[in-house]
């Protein structure tokens, strides 16, 4: 299990750090194997927890279906849902969509959500690295 960053210093002062999930990092950790327990585990004891999920990721790991979505369901009543996506947010993610050439809108708000000194957790860190060359120190891991 590789660790995750979990403080960023800046003049001296302790400034918290955000965990932010894409639907991968979503589909990930919901399920129900030694392994994402043990790295929700982790997560906690790093302080990391409860994670940043936007709201509009839904659309990618969910399929509409209560029998298909339960493992999903029940971890994200663990998470912190952003409902809402806000002018500024939304403009920064255009922007970093513009600057790395590729990425999806969801994957863009995901990276700008983490914005500054935040890590993504994502099964699929293509798309999301091009993106967070161009944001404020964003790390990206894999799940």
């Amino acid at each position: 299990m590789r660790s995750v960053s979990v403080v960023v210093i800046l003049s001296e002062k302790r400034v918290e750090s955000v965990l932010v999930l894409d639907s991968g990092g979503v589909t990930r950790l919901a399920e129900r194997s030694r392994d994402s327990l043990a790295l929700i585990v982790a997560l906690r004891q790093e302080e990391l927890w409860p994670p940043t999920v936007p709201s509009v990721v839904l659309v990618e790991c969910l399929r509409g279906r209560s029998g298909h979505d339960a493992n999903e369901n029940r971890f994200l009543k663990t998470c912190r849902i952003t409902e809402t996506v806000s002018e500024g947010l939304a403009r920064r993610a255009a922007l970093l969509r513009r600057l790395a050439r590729r990425g999806s809108a969801i994957d863009a708000l995901v990276v700008a959500a983490a914005e500054p000194g935040g890590t993504v957790l994502t099964s699929d860190p293509d798309d999301l690295e091009a993106l967070a060359f161009h944001a404020n120190d964003v790390a990206i891991e894999r799940v």
